[in-house]
């Protein structure tokens, strides 16, 4: 485990070891984002502080007005939209992104605030290949608006995870979670922050553990 200092306590297991990962040829990834995009930004500079041996091959998101692909383009990253909007099912969505992920040569795939559920056509397409950070203590407040949820429940502890990804939400194995205490006075803004800044930490660190497997 990992005391991280930051604002408040909080706790990482497993550890932040230097992210253990190392391979000849860097790992090829592909990110997908709907939002802001911060979490890209930690994968992309902890990979340009030689802390993992990957490259971002391709951001995908989905929303028009997403800041994402605005931090994609200041580091040199090729982003694709592929609005959601625009296919007749969830599963032509899928085929596309695959088809888009493929086509940048891809090896893993990690949702970074993809606000969109996936189906087999992904999942099958990247067996064990795709994870997901999710803002709480998995197995506990899955879903939307976890942070919320943890507010509502009364909890003192909660966190983020980062998991494989499969069929059930938010359900795949764990690979690295955070815990972050619930202050007196937090709102979901002030507590989603504090998450994030650990959300920034474990993604690299995931991102090396997945490639192990």
């Amino acid at each position: 485990m990992t005391l991280c200092p930051d604002s408040t306590f909080s706790l990482v297991s497993p550890s932040l070891n230097n992210y253990p990962y190392s391979q000849e040829n860097p790992l090829k990834l592909g990110i997908m984002a709907s939002g802001n995009g911060s979490n890209f930004e930690a994968v992309a500079q902890a990979i340009a502080k030689g802390q993992i041996n990957a490259q971002i091959q391709v951001l995908i998101y989905n929303n028009p007005s997403a800041q994402a692909p605005i931090r994609a383009a200041n580091r040199g990253v090729e982003a694709v939209l592929l609005n959601h909007r625009d296919y007749n099912s969830r599963e032509a969505f899928d085929e596309k992104i695959v088809h888009t992920l493929r086509q940048y040569d891809v090896e893993l795939v990690i949702m970074a605030g993809w606000m969109r559920l996936v189906t087999p056509v992904l999942i099958d397409a990247f067996p064990d290949k795709i994870i997901n950070i999710h803002p709480s203590l998995l197995p506990s407040f899955k879903g939307v608006n976890a942070v919320e949820q943890a507010l509502a429940a009364g909890v003192k502890i909660t966190g983020c995870t980062v998991h494989l990804v499969c069929l059930e939400v938010d359900s795949g194995s764990i690979l690295i979670q955070a815990a972050v205490p619930v202050l007196p006075n937090d709102t979901p803004e002030t507590l989603h922050a504090r998450i994030q800044l650990q959300e920034h930490q474990i993604l690299p660190q995931a991102i090396a553990l997945a490639a192990q497997r």
